[in-house]
């Protein structure tokens, strides 16, 4: 019989979370099967915030130097007032997340950040990558796990250790596990963009990370690639129907009509933006298990968060980070994958509240709007505190 580490761990899905995890286990001397529908990595969106939870893990794996050749660090979080531009707070970033985490809050674009995993993934020979397959069946048979994947010259059957889910909100591995149960539409759509930081709008500094808060609606900026670049997030109310198009669908509108009465500079971020992608956001709880025989989920296929927390990135790169830590422990792989379902949970379904209380503290109207404001100008410098418990996060090992 062979020996189980000698059999791959197969990861569906090549993402953030998923090219997190294959790094992870072959930096752990482990072999990894990575299986990807597309026959290429585009990653869609703009800009990704890793804080010092996610950028942690990151540099545990030794991408240090790519991750400060691609990512940059926003000064201070500056909390402005929508309707007036007027600040509520401002809490400093930068320097002052080292100190206090030991690792940076970054922001990056995410196809640079895909691009730094999948460098150092392919850089290792324990890795093997299968573009252009989707996953058909699995199974669990006597200490191994089975899966057909689909390629353009027919049906391959794979072996391996076990397998994990990272493909995303609609995950396929968890319908071949059983649930197929969908998301639901959040009522909400995140419309994002980019803009040359030269246009950047008078009174707003471009290594700032900007919150902009409305009712109904609101607007978070960062810099990218060496603060050359803006990105702007624009979140609004869509009750009248599910998708104004579909996800990452170019939409030539965009926003602005929602924000005709915002202050003029947040008006000016928004006709800055070049080409809008409009997102529907969707909601769903955990499900209700991750694990199932041999195979398990991770990142948004276990637990999506709302963007309400800049955590979605960041939970995926902690999933993998203790996944790989519990799968190359001594103990039975199923085991394994249970204690690691089990530990993550709470903390993921913490995040996920968390997330949902921001989005509706976000878009409060009057007169609850002017109570928040208060509440956010007395909290002043110490606005991020309340979130130590996120950025704190460090793997037990």
């Amino acid at each position: 019989m062979p020996d189980p580490a000698d059999r791959p761990f197969l990861i569906v899905g090549a993402g953030i979370g998923g090219l997190t995890l294959a790094l992870s286990l072959a930096r752990r001397g482990r072999d990894v099967v990575l299986i990807e529908r597309r026959t290429a990595l585009e990653e869609e969106g703009a800009g990704i915030q890793l804080s010092p939870n996610a950028s942690r893990v990151l540099i545990g794996l030794g991408l240090a130097k790519p991750l400060a050749r691609i990512a940059g660090e926003p000064d201070r979080l500056v909390v402005r007032r929508g309707r007036t531009g007027a600040i509520l707070a401002a809490a400093p970033l930068g320097g002052s997340m080292r100190r206090r985490f030991g690792a940076p809050y970054c922001v990056a674009h995410r196809a640079d950040l895909q691009m730094i995993l999948l460098d150092a993934v392919r850089a290792l020979p324990q890795v093997r990558i299968l573009f252009g397959r989707s996953i058909e069946a699995i199974r669990s048979v006597d200490d191994a796990v089975e899966a057909d994947i689909k390629g353009a010259t027919g049906i391959e059957t794979l072996t391996g250790e076990a397998l994990i889910g990272a493909d995303g909100l609609h995950s396929r591995v968890a319908v071949l596990l059983g649930d197929a149960s969908e998301p639901a539409f959040h009522g909400h759509v995140a419309w994002r963009g980019t803009f040359d930081a030269a246009r950047m709008p008078e009174g707003i500094a471009a290594g700032d990370t900007g919150l902009w808060l409305g009712p109904g609606a609101h607007l978070v900026h960062y810099p990218l690639r060496g603060a050359s670049r803006i990105n702007v997030v624009a979140v609004v109310g869509n009750k009248s129907a599910e998708t104004p198009g579909s996800p990452g669908e170019d939409e030539a509108a965009g926003p602005a009509d929602r924000f005709e009465a915002w202050a003029r500079p947040a008006r000016a971020l928004l006709d800055a933006v070049e080409a809008w992608r409009a997102w529907p956001l969707y909601d769903r709880a955990s499900r209700k298990r991750w694990t199932v025989g041999r195979a398990t989920l991770l990142g948004d296929a276990a637990h999506p968060v709302l963007p309400f927390l800049a955590q979605g990135g960041a939970l995926a790169i902690e999933d993998a980070a203790v996944l790989a830590a519990e799968l190359t422990s001594a103990d039975h792989s199923v085991t394994a994958m249970k204690r690691y379902e089990a530990s993550r949970r709470p903390r993921v379904e913490r995040v996920q509240r968390t997330a949902r209380r921001n989005g509706r503290t976000y878009h409060l109207g009057f007169p609850l709007d002017l109570a928040r404001d208060i509440v956010i100008g007395r909290t002043g410098e110490r606005l991020t505190d309340r979130y130590d418990w996120i950025y704190g996060w460090m793997p037990e090992r």
